[in-house]
């Protein structure tokens, strides 16, 4: 397949290959550039400008929540704000849901090449657009994209995105698990001029809202766009009139220096290598049953990151998203894991970092794939693996080491997409926007946080269960979080939930479900942590619910009811639930970190008393053995199982030798490096057993289980009610003593995944004595 780098200046051309802006933009001499900067500010100025520009953001996204209608805005906060140099570079974007704004810095040079001439970029002008191979995630994510002028030249650029409720297409809400091309989705709009001289374009915003089933919905959250812009703009101005221009353009390219070198820092002291992570994402289209491959590499090249996405599956059905949803996806663990201290500015950073994708790929589709539900597969599937490698790439130092976190929960957004006549007798269309309590991944240092969000949207919550209430003809009946769903580690991954609801005053709902990650684990665990639950559908026809209410009996699972279980595929379309039909729906939880036999015995007897882990599981998973009849831990049991279950890995194995050599660092929780006769090896971090140099790969050395996921995933059930393939929960023990190192979820006819290879580098080993801690 063809290859797209970001240096090499190849552009959009409609059809394959993604706008991939060239080092020198090609911009029209009747569009003057504000470049000029100044250094001649004092530290405290500096500080007071920064955090101003920062508020001006945030306020920005406040702004559309307060005036947008829309639930989206509201409650699922679906939108996120950037402010951008005049040349694009990112100074802020919010922290909302951050892979909205992956590309934004992008789709602005798109404007600045193919505008500025025709039909012109002019103060007061704003541009829409929601085309998903030029820059948005899907369809319903629009931009509106404002440039900031200063005495008549270009001084920087403000921008939302904001998922509409409705703007097309073959399902109503627009996405369209049934599309088999972009052709049956919501009008794409390339950016336009929409905004011109600070009037609404009435002619371009009736193109706009045509196609909608809700346009004075989707108008008002287009004013909501062109309010916050218009805030901010004014903000930024009001700055300049009190600093002056050089000053307040000397802060941001002050910004993005400091991230520049925050990030250059870091990369210093990592070691040169190749760090990849494997998953999967199941059923591309209703009444499919096939399971498609996403992996991801990061290569770590001196000062430079390179990722790419050779290997993943060709695009498939209606499960697609585009080079855009694929780089803002990994830019969100990016920004998270490697400039958390640069305070959601990533501009600096970015000047390293390359994305190399593979052209027709289901995470880098070419047109006119469907890409309308890319946010709940492909793009959800793309941001989780990079956490792992970039995570990875950061244990060998002891300080960045801190900042690892595992995957979090909804790995895959298991939704329920509903429609039909509301409360009200007016028609609706939505989709259940629970699953955004998420969870929080296990981290190097502690467990991960049950139902805390998602990494993604570092502000989000859950919804009041009455709002929805308020907004939708449903009745919940309880939202409570999982027993045994959060990844087990030496550190456990968060909980996730479940939510369970009925029809309320309307006499049906027209349902559709749109998952993956149900049969197979997406949130899976680190160095030896396992996987989080998958999500689930729990669907009870019939059910004798209404006559308990009536009874005053208060459900508290779906399981005590009586009724008719219905499996539900993660792409049915069109069914009804009544009114006495019961729809529970969990999603995935987190992936937890370390090997569970590591976990302090008392912190499991805490999960259990606090209902975060059954006794069946703290035997089976952690080693601990709990009198359940006493209420007490019996330490003694615990240390001789936990003993005797490694002593039976290795029972009856030649053993390895054992390693002395130097340390040249600590590779993960559970390997070390090791120079062994001037060549470096891996070996068991506990007994220094030999698992092969480094050029292997250090799995093939190991003692290999393959079993089936309900043995990480008690929770998963068969995965062969959803797929054909046969999923394996791969673990891998040190032959020598029988610690766990590392787990895999792997389909059975795929080989081992290479998950680390690292260049050591014994002058980097040498100024850093303390790896080996």
């Amino acid at each position: 397949m063809t290859k797209i780098n970001e240096m090499t200046g190849i552009l959009f051309d409609g059809v394959n290959n993604p706008y991939v802006p060239p080092k020198e933009l090609q911009i029209s001499p009747k569009l003057r550039l504000h470049r000029s900067g100044t250094d001649d500010f004092d530290p405290v100025s500096f500080e007071v400008i920064r955090h101003n520009l920062w508020n001006v953001n945030e306020e920005h996204g406040a702004t559309i929540q307060r005036i947008s209608g829309s639930p989206v805005a509201m409650y699922a906060l679906d939108l996120n704000p950037s402010i951008l140099t005049e040349d694009a570079e990112f100074v802020y974007f919010g922290p909302y849901m951050q892979y909205m704004s992956g590309v934004t810095d992008t789709q602005v040079k798109w404007i600045l090449e193919r505008r500025s001439d025709n039909p012109g970029i002019r103060d007061g002008d704003m541009f829409l657009a929601n085309d998903p191979w030029v820059g948005a995630a899907h369809q319903q994510d629009v931009m509106l994209i404002c440039p900031v002028f200063w005495e008549g030249e270009l001084f920087c650029w403000v921008t939302n995105c904001l998922h509409q409720y409705d703007i097309g297409g073959i399902t109503p809400g627009s996405f369209c698990p049934g599309a088999q091309t972009a052709f049956e989705e919501g009008i794409l709009i390339p950016p336009l001029k929409i905004i011109e001289n600070g009037e609404i374009r009435r002619d371009i915003e009736e193109l706009y809202l045509r196609s909608s089933r809700k346009p004075e919905l989707v108008a008002l959250d287009f004013r909501a766009q062109m309010a916050g812009n218009t805030a901010a703009r004014e903000r930024i101005l009001q700055l300049i009139r009190r600093y002056g221009a050089d000053i307040v353009k000397g802060v941001m390219k002050r910004i993005l220096a400091n991230g520049e070198a925050a990030f250059l820092d870091k990369m210093r002291r990592l070691p040169n290598g190749t760090w990849r992570d494997r998953t999967y994402v199941e059923c591309c289209r209703p009444g499919d049953r096939g399971t498609y491959r996403v992996l991801l590499t990061v290569h770590k090249q001196g000062d430079s990151l390179i990722f790419e996405n050779e290997g993943t599956d060709p695009q498939q059905g209606a499960m697609n998203a585009t080079y855009s949803g694929w780089r803002g996806s990994i830019m969100v663990a990016l920004n998270q894991l490697l400039c958390w201290d640069q305070y959601f500015s990533v501009g600096g950073a970015l000047r390293h970092v390359e994305f190399n994708p593979t052209p027709g790929t289901l995470n880098c589709a070419s047109f006119p794939a469907s890409v309308s539900t890319a946010p709940v597969q492909a793009m959800e599937i793309s941001i989780y693996p990079a956490y792992n490698a970039i995570s990875k790439m950061m244990f060998s130092d002891p300080t960045m080491r801190q900042d690892v976190i595992c995957i979090g929960g909804t790995s895959q957004w298991p939704a329920t997409i509903f429609r039909g006549i509301d409360q009200w007798g007016e028609r609706y269309g939505y989709l259940l926007i629970d699953p955004i309590g998420g969870a929080i991944g296990a981290f190097s240092t502690q467990d991960g946080i049950s139902t805390g969000g998602q990494a993604r949207t570092p502000i989000c919550k859950l919804p009041n269960i009455e709002h929805t209430e308020q907004s939708f003809p449903l009745l919940f009946l309880y939202r409570k979080e999982v027993t045994d769903s959060g990844g087990p580690g030496r550190y456990r991954g968060g909980l996730s939930a479940e939510s369970c609801f009925i029809p309320h005053n309307t006499d049906r709902i027209i349902q559709d479900t749109l998952s993956s990650g149900n049969a197979i684990p997406t949130s899976t665990g680190m160095m030896g942590g396992y996987p989080g639950t998958t999500n689930i559908y729990r669907f009870l026809r019939r059910s004798d619910v209404l006559e308990r209410l009536a009874a005053q009996h208060m459900v508290e699972d779906n399981g005590e009811l009586n009724g008719a279980e219905t499996v539900l595929q993660l792409r049915q379309e069109n069914f009804e639930q009544l009114p006495a039909d019961v729809y529970a729906v969990v999603w995935s939880a987190a992936g937890g970190f370390g090997d569970p036999f590591e976990r302090d015995p008392q912190a499991v007897f805490d999960d259990w008393q606090n209902a975060a882990v059954t006794l069946a599981a703290a035997r089976a998973i952690y080693g601990v053995v709990i009198d359940a009849a006493n209420g007490a831990l019996d330490l003694a049991a615990t240390k001789a199982l936990r003993e005797g279950r490694r002593a039976a890995r290795v029972a009856g194995r030649l053993r390895p030798r054992r390693l002395g050599g130097p340390v040249a660092m600590r590779v993960t929780e559970n390997l070390l490096a090791r120079i062994e006769g001037g060549i470096p090896h891996h070996c068991c971090v506990k007994c220094d057993a030999d698992l092969g140099p480094m050029i292997d790969n250090y799995k093939d050395h190991c003692i290999r289980e393959d079993n089936p996921v309900s043995h990480a995933v008690p929770l998963a059930g068969d995965p062969h009610r959803f797929i054909d393939a046969e999923p394996l929960f791969r673990q891998f023990f040190c032959p020598g003593c029988g610690t766990l190192i590392e787990n895999e979820i792997a389909l059975a006819t795929d080989p081992l995944l290479r998950d680390i290879t690292v260049i050591v580098d014994e002058r980097l080993a040498e100024r850093r004595p303390q790896a080996a801690d």
